[in-house]
């Protein structure tokens, strides 16, 4: 998710930036349509830091991948050092002789160093890292079903995120700003692989370009002393999955079918929290916003509470709602940010960014979490529900500021394009924006209109079923809503979407 209208000239210059189009790369990623992965969603036990199995002792099949990082954090000298297990499950139906991992933090000039590689206990002497890609060459075939152990050691220097950088329309996030440390898409994970292809595409100037399979995930954390500071106070830590303290003063983090894992300290973090069944939520803010953090908790156990209802339960045990020390709110597994702006602007009432912001981010636990898609290629899938999520959360929620909502937050811009444009051919954030949110936002109210609510979200509740802990596609979307209704959408289709879709 990213930003929105009058209080443009606050809430960020990237806006203002990102209006006019940026000079475009010329390596523009060709379109192409993944598919359904076959991933079925089930609980598992925690993993284990075991000892790297023989390699002649094949390892039990997984379900999904697993993750494992133990994970050191200096929090004053703003550095990561991690030793890194990766068990890769083969569901893409073939036998595979390489590996592409995405490594995100080496696109910043001296961020990431690698200290070690090894595949199911043998040192790796075949591979290349360039840029965000590293093709790894395997010993021998990885069979259908079969799986394998990779062992990484690296280490992350973090950039200084809070300058904003011209060469983007968008601030970082992954690095450390004056308050905070954010470790965002800061691991290597083993890319998708559909139709024959990994999937990693570009970054670009806006819109998110990673893809991700659903793993489970273990963090061990612990921190350094603060030798810069004797006597300093440890951070306070917000992650997705739940904490629980480990007897050697470390905190373990764990969370199942998920696509992510993101972490933020600071030792300026204020904390409240809520519980909704088995379910915990942290709102994580600075102390001079008490009253935004405590609104945005609120919106989002509102948020989860309708969702949950009009969609399907929420998957996960907890949720961080955290205040970024930046101009964006961005999605990830049980875990979001709010833009500090959002926090600065809020004004006590309901009709405001930091609600129909917070409301967006926790839509995306289920249109991006859960149901994932190509967020480069066909971003609309989790950024059209996401705000249309918006609306549903106003009408049952706040139904007399509904009007409001779709007046300031929709139709302000005069939205107008094709809502299936890639984040390559967006011209500029403004236009893309209005073209995959807000044309999409319009594009589902008037679908809903047409079949009705009953048919509607029976037919939204089925395509979270059956996209659950997959990527899917248009294809999939349209196959799934012509099996609830008869109505023709043909004139829709054509009026918002530049494809045609089976």
């Amino acid at each position: 998710m990213r930003t929105h209208p009058k209080y443009i000239f606050l809430v960020s210059i990237f806006l203002i930036i990102s209006a006019c189009s940026p000079s475009q790369p010329t390596n523009i990623p060709t379109v192409t349509e993944p598919v359904f992965l076959t991933l079925p969603i089930t609980d598992t036990p925690a993993l284990s830091t075991e000892t790297p199995s023989p390699t002649n002792t094949p390892l039990p099949a997984l379900e999904r991948a697993q993750y494992i990082l133990n994970t050191t954090i200096d929090y004053d000298a703003k550095t990561v050092t991690v030793d890194q297990t990766i068990r890769y499950s083969n569901l893409t139906g073939n036998q595979l002789n390489t590996l592409v991992l995405a490594i995100t933090p080496n696109l910043w000039d001296g961020s990431f160093a690698l200290n070690s590689l090894a595949i199911d206990g043998q040192p790796v002497t075949t591979y290349t890292l360039d840029g965000q890609r590293l093709d790894i060459s395997l010993a021998s075939l990885l069979p259908a079903g079969g799986v394998t152990e990779i062992q990484i050691g690296f280490t992350l220097t973090l950039p200084f995120a809070e300058q904003e950088d011209p060469s983007v329309s968008r601030p970082r996030i992954y690095g450390y700003t004056s308050r905070q440390i954010n470790l965002v898409n800061w691991y290597p994970f083993v890319v998708p692989h559909i139709n024959g292809e990994w999937i990693l595409h570009d970054p670009w100037f806006y819109g998110e370009h990673l893809v991700y399979d659903t793993a489970d995930y273990e963090v061990n954390l612990k921190f350094t002393e603060p030798a810069a500071a004797p006597g300093a106070t440890m951070p306070i830590v917000a992650a997705s999955g739940v904490p629980e303290a480990q007897p050697d003063g470390s905190t373990r983090y764990t969370i199942t079918a998920a696509r992510t894992f993101a972490l933020s300290a600071s030792r300026d973090f204020q904390t409240s929290s809520t519980q909704l069944g088995d379910i915990s939520l942290t709102s994580y803010y600075f102390a001079f916003n008490e009253r935004g953090g405590q609104a945005a908790l609120q919106t989002s156990a509102q948020a989860l509470q309708v969702f949950s209802t009009k969609y399907g339960a929420y998957p996960h045990k907890s949720l961080a709602i955290v205040m970024g020390d930046f101009n964006d709110g961005m999605e990830y597994s049980a875990f979001y940010y709010l833009s500090k702006d959002f926090y600065n602007l809020y004004d006590g009432t309901p009709a405001n960014y930091l609600t129909f912001v917070a409301a967006h981010e926790t839509a995306h636990q289920w249109w991006f979490d859960q149901v994932a898609s190509d967020q480069a290629i066909q971003p609309w899938l989790d950024e059209s529900l996401a705000t249309y999520s918006e609306r549903i959360f106003y009408e049952n929620t706040y139904p007399d500021i509904l009007s409001w909502w779709w007046s300031y937050r929709i139709d302000f811009y005069k939205p107008e394009g094709f809502v299936d444009i890639p984040i390559y051919e967006g011209q500029g954030f403004r236009p893309y924006t209005n073209a995959t949110y807000f044309q999409g936002a319009h594009f589902l109210e008037k679908v809903r209109e047409r079949m009705g609510d009953e048919a509607f979200f029976a037919f939204i509740q089925d395509y979270y079923n059956q996209g659950r802990g997959k990527i899917v596609t248009a294809n999939d979307f349209f196959r799934i809503l012509r099996t609830h209704t008869s109505a023709d959408l043909s004139d829709l289709i054509n009026q918002y979407f530049r494809n045609v879709y089976q």
